[in-house]
């Protein structure tokens, strides 16, 4: 998800927000990140010192989809 926020010199500041199950390596993590950013450059023009990422990890207990715990599917 790609939210613009104002900073206090008025440049767009795309933020995303990436929601994921933890268990990927650091350097899964690095390229991703990379590689979004990257994206968003590309797609907006915004520096890439102003785009932010956000990761959000969760245990597999704490995800289910279609009522089923995915650490269930284990």
């Amino acid at each position: 998800m790609l939210k613009p926020c104002i900073n206090n010199r008025r440049n767009i500041m795309p933020l995303v927000h990436i929601d994921l199950i933890a268990g990927r390596s650091e350097e899964q993590l690095r390229g991703m990140v990379k590689d979004v950013t990257d994206a968003i450059v590309k797609n907006t023009g915004a520096p890439a010192e102003h785009v932010h990422v956000v990761l959000n990890e969760m245990e597999k207990e704490h995800y289910a989809v279609g009522g089923i715990l995915k650490s269930d599917e284990d």
